[in-house]
């Protein structure tokens, strides 16, 4: 790499369970993904210039049916403008806590692997790999504590209008499985959860499936929200049940007690068919999910839907099966890698300091 370029990788995430609690004071389990990543590079120069992606962010077409094509395909938005917010979300945290910034320009650009609208995270994913070369540009890296810095990257989108919860970002700027608490006490009082990493050795073998154009997974979460707020007995008391899977997910891993893990991942996307209904899931999103537990494998979504994690309680003897079944419905399978933590020596001193 030459020299001054920085650069930085962040991963796709799954919720593996308590999702979608984490948006309502609830507890979450989720790990980082090395199957997919986005990739930021910052490089000084004499302007400050965020580069457009070659495809995803093209504005020249071979014609006025490639562009609708493409429009319908991949939706309006690149990645230009996530870099843009986390630039101005960076910048203002800066000005509010005293933390000063160089007179240094730079050359943002992008690149991302991660498949589009499959609820692994991948806007998220390059705000956050974005965020962590500001960190090491600036050198304000032990100035801005690692249980912060997902509110960071949540509120670079939320100036978007991207709709989404802290889980994502926590297991992003952490990496390896992290274990979350979003009890209205810790949110209220902190403006953040109590992040728990996990020993990622406790996970079993898991499995993806996911679709290669499949629905936008903001618009899911629509009437529940509104419910809950309206104090929805119901979507609040099943809303509760969902975060109390991840505390149980949490003491099953630590015990290796995967038949009970099994159990929950059902459970978990249960209650989120229960919550949210047939029509708002969408019915590609349920069969990934049918398709495996059709061949006695435990399943879920990762987000809100797009894509699904796959575990077999009895062993990975019908591996082959949902493959061949997964293939033949037109869906992507593949074994997941899980990636360790990568918080460095300065993170680590800034986690609970005050």
């Amino acid at each position: 790499m030459e020299k001054d370029v920085i650069e930085h990788k962040s991963y796709a995430r799954v919720g593996l369970l308590g999702n979608p609690s984490d948006v309502y004071f609830g507890n979450t389990i989720s790990f980082s993904l090395g199957n997919f990543f986005a990739c930021v590079r910052l490089e000084p120069s004499i302007d400050l210039v965020i580069v457009p992606h070659p495809s995803h962010d093209l504005v020249q077409f071979n014609s006025i049916s490639h562009l609708v094509n493409r429009l319908q395909s991949e939706g309006y938005y690149g990645g230009v403008r996530l870099l843009m917010a986390i630039v101005k979300i960076f910048h203002n945290y800066c000005k509010e806590n005293n933390i000063t910034l160089h007179d240094g320009n730079f050359t943002l650009s992008y690149d991302t692997n991660i498949p589009r609208q499959t609820g692994l995270s991948g806007s998220s994913a390059i705000v956050s790999a974005a965020l962590s070369c500001l960190l090491d540009f600036y050198k304000v890296r032990h100035l801005i504590k690692v249980e912060v810095r997902p509110n960071l990257v949540l509120n670079a989108e939320k100036e978007l209008g991207i709709v989404a919860g802290l889980q994502d970002r926590v297991a992003q700027v952490y990496g390896g499985v992290v274990y979350m608490d979003f009890g209205k006490n810790h949110m209220d009082e902190l403006g953040h959860g109590i992040y728990t990493p996990m020993d990622v050795d406790l996970l079993p073998p898991l499995y993806l499936i996911y679709a290669e154009n499949p629905s936008d997974s903001g618009k899911v979460h629509s009437t529940v929200r509104q419910r809950w707020l309206d104090g929805d007995e119901f979507i609040r008391s099943t809303m509760e049940e969902v975060a109390k899977i991840a505390v149980e997910g949490r003491k099953a891993l630590i015990e290796k007690d995967y038949n009970k893990l099994a159990t929950l991942m059902n459970h978990n996307f249960d209650l989120r068919r229960c919550m949210f209904g047939d029509d708002a899931l969408g019915a590609m999103n349920i069969e990934m999910v049918e398709i495996a537990q059709r061949l006695g494998a435990a399943s879920k979504f990762t987000g809100s839907g797009g894509a699904v994690v796959v575990f077999y309680p009895d062993g990975p003897s019908q591996v082959k099966q949902l493959e061949d079944a997964c293939h033949g419905a037109g869906f992507t399978f593949q074994p997941i890698k899980v990636m360790p933590s990568f918080l460095n020596e300065i993170d680590l001193q800034t986690l609970g300091s005050k």
